[in-house]
C-alpha cells in the first residue's frame, strides 16, 4: 500500500542513515510523526508508549555492553538523563524532526511544549522502527552513538547523575509511590561537604542517607545510597514479591 507521506518519510530514514534496502512499516512511521492534534485517533500516542519501553531497553543494552563494571545504581541514574524528555529533543533536534512532524499551527506555535512533542515522537519513531523487524537493528546503529557521547559527558561529571529520577523509577515502577526525603542541617558552614544530612524513606523504611553542601546534594547521595542498598540486600526482592510486580528497573 502507498501513503501519501512515503517520499517525505524516506526522506526522514534516510537521515537517520538508515538503509533504504530497510524493511519499514511506513504506516507506522507514518503514525509516530504525527501529532494528536491533526488526528484524534491517527496519531503517535499508542506508538509512545512502546516507544519509551524501546528507549530504555536500547540505553540499557548499551550500558551493560560498554560499562559492565558499573554498579546498578549508576545505570539507572545514567539512564534516567538519556531517556529524559531534554536528552531526546536535542537528538530529535539533529535530525530536523520538526520537518517531519505533522502539527497544528495551534501547537506549533506553543514553543513551551515543543520539548515534550519532539521527545514523545522520538520515542514513537523508536516504537515503529522496533515494530517493523521485532528488533532494534534499525535503531542502535544510529541511536548509539548520541548515547555514547552523552554517556562520557555524564560519567565525568558524577553531579549530573540523577539518582533522585532512578530511585523515583524504581519505587513508581514497583509499589506506585515516591520515597520521601528527611533533611537535617548539621553545619552552618558554607561549603561544608557535611553540612546538610539526608534520609530516603521507603514504606516505613529507611533505605540510605547522604551527606552533602546542599540539600540537593545530600538528597542525590542518599538516593545513590538507597539503590545500591536494594540492590546489595533482599529487600528490593521483598517489595517486589509483596506487589506482584516483575519489573527491571534496576
Amino acid at each position: 500500500m502507498y501513503y501519501p507521506r512515503e517520499k517525505h518519510l524516506k526522506s526522514f530514514v534516510a537521515k537517520l542513515s538508515i538503509t533504504q534496502k530497510a524493511v519499514i512499516k511506513w504506516n507506522l512511521l507514518d503514525l509516530a510523526l504525527t501529532h494528536s492534534t491533526i488526528s484524534s485517533t491517527h496519531n503517535y500516542e499508542k506508538l509512545e508508549f512502546i516507544g519509551d519501553a524501546v528507549v530504555r531497553l536500547v540505553a540499557a543494552e548499551l550500558l551493560f555492553e560498554n560499562y559492565p563494571n558499573c554498579p546498578v545504581g549508576e545505570y539507572a541514574a545514567i539512564r534516567s538523563i538519556l531517556v529524559s524528555d531534554r536528552s531526546l529533543a536535542h537528538i530529535a533536534n539533529k535530525y530536523e524532526w520538526s520537518r517531519y512532524l505533522l502539527v497544528s499551527k495551534s501547537a506549533a506555535g506553543d514553543k513551551a511544549g515543543e520539548e515534550s512533542r519532539l521527545a514523545d515522537s522520538f520515542e514513537a519513531v523508536l516504537a515503529a522502527l522496533y515494530l517493523s523487524t521485532n528488533n532494534s537493528d534499525l535503531i542502535r546503529p544510529w541511536l548509539d552513538g548520541h548515547f555514547e557521547k552523552l554517556i562520557v559527558q555524564i560519567r565525568s561529571d558524577p553531579a549530573r547523575q540523577n539518582y533522585k529520577a532512578a530511585l523515583q523509577e524504581w519505587t513508581q515502577g514497583y509499589c506506585k509511590t515516591l520515597p520521601n526525603y528527611k533533611v537535617q542541617e548539621a553545619s552552618k558552614i558554607h561549603g561544608d561537604r557535611g553540612r546538610f544530612i539526608a534520609e530516603v524513606w521507603f514504606q516505613g523504611k529507611k533505605l540510605g542517607v547522604g551527606k552533602g553542601p546542599s540539600i540537593k546534594a545530600a538528597e542525590q547521595v542518599a538516593a545513590k545510597s538507597a539503590l545500591d542498598f536494594l540492590q546489595e540486600s533482599e529487600i528490593g526482592n521483598i517489595l517486589k514479591e509483596e506487589k506482584g510486580v516483575e519489573k527491571d528497573y534496576i
